[in-house]
């Protein structure tokens, strides 16, 4: 029984082989196959490797969109998708920083501070004019710079200097942010990183300068002491007013040695590391109101810090004001005037900055033209010889400013004051003095172009120069409501010059003769925001109008004798206005620095300029502008006295060139306006001024 079942056993075992094929047989066939297909071609095993590859990756690929799910499910990686991507993100960008990182050297060489150069102005006609410069530097060990002071600067721009690794992750993080929102870059930088920029590298704000900078800093940072830095970085910061470094800053702040400095006047110094453009009380009030705000600010966080005693600060309550910026040795006469207009212009118009100014190396070509900037001097000083502020209190005090604008807006000319290195302000450029009625062909053009409405809510009539206003005096100025009342409870009434009444008049010769009765309710009956919203097109600065009341049309906008002179040219351009602008090229080092250019819009249709230029032509002819009559033929001109005679103006052109000239009395004290009453010894009953007009023809005559 026992040989029966095994044998039983083993037949089926056999037949379950034979089955299948014997073992030796089929792998015998299989190595044959295989010599076989070897032997047929080596590519054949070799596409055969690659697709098994391919095949074993393709396993190995995310399954997405998402086998199993249905609608926006599909499209959610899983938790593991989404690991796997931030692993392969961070391993990228590690490499990529890995890579940069052991690419950046430190550069051999600071930038160039011995090859600063001065900034050189030329006339229109190509010949110089003025240079500036050079740039004060000059280095300090930081043992001469008193420990309070440079803890001042930490304070203020990286109080964590001597404990940091060089870089603000912070900083780099928002460099990032503001990157990939299309933005530039901006603050963060430690002290570290502002040196390697001050040193090494340039200004811009771009994320590859800053990924730069970062390296640098941190291979310096691990090369270099903590004491070197700082005083590397004490030593090439910018404070304002050409100076680079604090020792130069010391002297041009406080006229003294750096080691002198006081903990509170180092701080102001420090308070400028944030851009002096911001922080020189020097350049207005507001600076002035932030440098004292930023002063005790970091007073404050050297006693938080604990490298300054309450008690001690405590002592710090009167901010140290520095002393005023000299003003350069070769920018006597009207060129400062006309290197400070050039040098606003080159800042508002271009990317160059304060700082690259004062890095020196530029060519400023101008539209100034030295024969018509002397005769207009010679204009002024001719026309007043006859003020006598030593026997006369009514002739103290006077300012002049006058500029020569050409119809494509060209600055040919300007007078600014007696003297750049006497009178630093430009009285050229100055915006308080009202132009009085010498704005009446505002108001007029305005009335042309939007015709008037003397009924709430009524339809708008045109009118022409033909057009019949009152020209009565003491006329009661209307509204569609009834008379206007101002805020102490009276009429406001038009009061002409001299008390006299015109009548019935003409538009052309109510603004021909400056009548003003008529000018005002003209003025009330176009609206009162289309008339300045007209002088801005013809070029007034929005932000020198004066507020909207009836007076508004009487000149109580204050725009510069520049802004006047170009918007006067727009008449002359038959409607057309140029911005004024007084650079034509810049360049540094021979390379060209793109300029904007301006470019002329039509501000006013050309049948309206024409009627305009036709009623100061006829106010030559009629004596409004009759000191104008030498001026020659083709003269179109006013004369403007300001609201409680604190001003006189007379503008005009004669062909394509316009003049404006103003004339005021300004307190030294307070900045106050001061009547023009007796002014030159006329008596005091009479408005105005002769003296502008005289200027006025004095230049237009040789033109």
């Amino acid at each position: 029984m026992f040989g029966q079942g095994w044998g039983t056993a083993v037949s089926e075992r056999h037949s379950r082989a034979g089955a299948r094929k014997p073992l030796a047989s089929v792998r015998g066939r299989r190595g044959q196959r295989a010599r076989s297909r070897r032997g047929a071609t080596g590519a054949t095993g070799a596409l055969g490797f690659l697709g098994a590859l391919g095949a074993r990756l393709a396993r190995l690929r995310p399954a997405y969109p998402r086998p199993g799910r249905t609608g926006a499910r599909r499209w959610i990686p899983s938790w593991r998708q989404t690991l796997g991507l931030f692993g392969c993100l961070f391993g990228t960008l590690a490499a990529a920083v890995t890579v940069l990182y052991a690419t950046t050297d430190i550069p051999t060489d600071l930038n160039a501070f011995a090859t600063q150069q001065d900034n050189v102005y030329y006339w229109a006609d190509g010949s110089e004019m003025a240079r500036t410069g050079p740039v004060n530097r000059q280095d300090a060990a930081l043992d001469k710079v008193p420990e309070k002071v440079r803890w001042a600067a930490l304070a203020a721009e990286n109080e964590t200097f001597y404990t940091d690794s060089g870089v603000s992750v912070s900083g780099m993080t928002r460099a990032v942010t503001r990157m990939i929102g299309g933005g530039d870059t901006q603050g963060g930088s430690t002290i570290t990183q502002q040196y390697v920029k001050n040193a090494y590298l340039n200004q811009r704000q771009t994320f590859t300068r800053k990924l730069t900078e970062m390296f640098i800093a941190i291979k310096l940072d691990n090369k270099m002491s903590k004491s070197d830095i700082l005083q590397g970085y004490l030593n090439t910061s910018w404070y304002g007013r050409g100076s680079y470094g604090i020792q130069r800053a010391a002297h041009a702040y406080y006229g003294k040695d750096v080691s002198e400095l006081t903990p509170s006047e180092g701080a102001f110094l420090a308070s400028l590391l944030k851009g002096a453009g911001l922080y020189d009380p020097s350049l207005g009030p507001k600076n002035h109101e932030r440098a004292v705000e930023r002063w005790k600010w970091i007073l404050d966080r050297m006693v938080t810090i604990g490298k300054l005693s309450p008690q001690e600060r405590a002592t710090y309550t009167t901010f140290p004001e520095p002393k005023a910026p000299p003003k350069p040795a070769g920018l006597t006469g009207q060129t400062g005037y006309l290197v400070d207009t050039a040098h606003a212009y080159v800042l508002a118009h271009t990317d160059v900055s304060d700082k690259d100014f004062d890095l020196g190396g530029y060519q400023i070509h101008t539209t100034f033209e030295k024969p018509k900037v002397d005769g207009l001097a010679k204009a002024v000083t001719d026309a007043t010889r006859g003020l006598d502020p030593d026997k006369r209190e009514a002739d103290r005090d006077v300012r002049i400013g006058a500029a020569s604008v050409m119809a494509d807006g060209r600055i040919v000319a300007l007078y600014g004051g007696p003297d750049y290195l006497k009178q630093g302000f430009n009285d050229a450029n100055s915006t308080v003095v009202p132009a009085g009625t010498a704005f009446a062909p505002f108001v007029y053009a305005s009335a042309l172009t939007n015709g008037i409405q003397r009924e709430r809510g009524g339809p708008r009539i045109p009118v022409t120069p033909a057009t019949v206003y009152d020209g009565d005096d003491k006329i009661a100025i209307r509204t569609p409501e009834g008379p206007y009342w101002d805020r102490s409870g009276k009429i406001v009434k038009g009061r002409n010059e001299g008390g006299k009444s015109w009548g019935k008049i003409t538009l052309r010769d109510a603004v021909a003769q400056s009548v003003n009765s008529s000018v005002m309710q003209l003025g009330m009956d176009v609206g009162l925001d289309k008339v300045g919203r007209t002088a801005v097109q013809c070029g007034i600065l929005e932000d020198s109008l004066g507020p909207q009341v009836p007076a508004f049309s009487l000149g109580t906008t204050r725009p510069s004798a520049i802004r006047m002179a170009a918007a006067y040219a727009t008449f002359a351009a038959k409607g057309m206005n140029a911005e004024p602008y007084s650079v034509t090229e810049v360049s540094r080092n021979g390379d060209p620095v793109p300029v904007e250019k301006s470019v002329a819009v039509r501000a006013l249709s050309a049948s309206v300029a024409g009627a305009v230029d036709d009623a100061l032509r006829l106010g030559v002819q009629k004596g409004r502008g009759a000191a104008a009559k030498a001026a020659g033929a083709g003269t179109a001109a006013t004369a403007g006295t300001g609201p409680d005679n604190k001003s006189a103006w007379f503008a005009g052109y004669r062909g394509t060139v316009a003049t404006a000239v103003s004339l005021s009395r300004i307190d030294p004290k307070s900045q106050e306006l001061l009547p023009l009453d007796g002014l030159g010894g006329t008596a005091k009953s009479v408005q105005g001024s002769a003296y502008p007009g005289d200027i006025w023809t004095r230049f237009m005559a040789k033109r």
